[in-house]
């Protein structure tokens, strides 16, 4: 029986195959869930090192094995660094937090204890403290057991970090060997719009993984100095939690300014002779020039424009995210949404019989990959499938 000859699977074959193998992807998904977080985190270490093995393999010529390694070691050093230059001030400075707690709660109690006469109505605001009280203790016990049970997890979880190490290994060693495979996987006729869809989505998290640390780093620096020199509470704690706020779009600002305002209003400056509704007025208006200064300049000439999204479908990816996949789910809400993005628009285009490609030519899409698809645009898919064979496509 010649090859040619076997009966090819009808419409509904291949839609109930298809099907099946849907129903199997999820019940996978579904049954090994908890080995995704490490396997995400594995594929985030992977994707910001290879470009560093990549360098030191071709600038050096160490073979890959090494350049991992050195990689490794590099990694480790740079996180000892950070640990040492913030760990210490940081514990510091919350040594004296529960002192502060307890001045921040006898000001609250004594903005509730006033009398407010609004419009003839006299409100009495002091019988919210015991219930916000026992809501603040349940809350800050909550905490502390999630915190307890955080830290067990995160001792008895060294099998994951040595999963994690050794599946970034393999992932940065074996990279070009599985995007080979996955290319193969794809039809001829296809593969030019695989492969840029590919480097459109590359974009967006490459974009994402080294600007946003890029980004999170110069805020840092930025609210330190401004918070040393408002004399805000906690500068230095202020500082690294503005920064780590800047991986929620749209959402951390309005967290940071929130905590700042508390502590702007109730506590006041440690040094500016300011009243502290004043100082609250003045933290505020600051952090709202910034955040101009943030979405206009920083995120712009950091991470590109490549992650911007409205804000309200970023919130909305924020909250789903969290739902779906906890901390993860938040940290990777905003470029997910980006590459689904991608992908709906590929989509959409083909129902209709549109060009999917429409920003070819006027993209930021690099140099190589424009020219590969303007050689490419003319071929015919069995001179795609051979020039991609030799190695040309980007």
């Amino acid at each position: 029986m010649e090859l040619n000859s076997r009966p090819r699977w009808s419409t509904p074959t291949k839609f109930t195959v298809s099907l099946m193998m849907v129903a199997v992807g999820v019940y996978l998904l579904f049954r090994f869930s908890a080995v995704l977080p490490p396997l995400i985190l594995a594929f985030m270490l992977a994707y910001v090192l290879s470009p560093l093995v990549n360098r030191m393999q071709g600038g050096m010529r160490l073979p890959r094995s090494l350049a991992i390694f050195i990689a490794y070691l590099l990694l480790l050093g740079a996180l000892a660094v950070l640990a040492y230059l913030i760990v210490p001030p940081f514990i510091e400075q919350m040594s004296g937090l529960g002192g502060d707690i307890q001045r921040f709660v006898r000001s609250f109690e004594t903005f509730l204890g006033r009398r407010w006469v609004i419009g003839g109505w006299q409100i009495n605001l002091q019988t919210l403290i015991e219930p916000l009280r026992q809501a603040v203790q349940t809350l800050i016990e909550q905490i502390m057991t999630n915190t307890v049970n955080i830290l067990a997890d995160v001792l008895s979880s060294m099998v994951w970090v040595i999963f994690v190490a050794v599946v970034t290994f393999y992932l940065i060693k074996d990279g070009q060997k599985f995007n080979r495979w996955l290319e193969g996987l794809v039809p001829p006729a296809y593969r030019l719009d695989y492969s840029l869809l590919k480097e459109e989505i590359s974009q967006i998290w490459a974009a994402f993984f080294r600007g946003q640390l890029a980004l999170a780093g110069v805020v840092t620096i930025i609210f330190t100095v401004v918070c040393v020199g408002l004399g805000l509470p906690f500068p230095l704690a202020m500082a690294i939690f503005a920064g780590v706020m800047e991986f929620l779009p749209s959402l951390g600002h309005g967290i940071w300014l929130f905590v700042a305002s508390l502590l702007a209003f109730f506590i006041g400056s440690t040094w500016l002779p300011l009243p502290n509704w004043i100082f609250m007025l003045l933290v505020i208006g600051l952090h709202l020039v910034f955040e101009q200064f943030d979405l206009n300049y920083l995120i712009p000439r950091i991470i590109g424009r490549n992650v911007h999204l409205p804000p309200l479908v970023v919130i909305l990816g924020i909250v789903s995210g969290a739902l779906l996949a906890g901390v993860l789910g938040i940290f990777l809400a905003a470029p997910t949404i980006a590459s689904l993005g991608v992908i709906a628009r590929y989509i959409y285009a083909n129902l209709f019989d549109l060009d999917p490609f429409p920003m070819i030519g006027s993209s930021p899409l690099p140099p190589p990959t424009l020219r590969w698809w303007q050689q490419a645009k003319g071929k015919t898919p069995l001179q795609l499938t051979n020039s991609t064979e030799r190695g040309n496509m980007p």
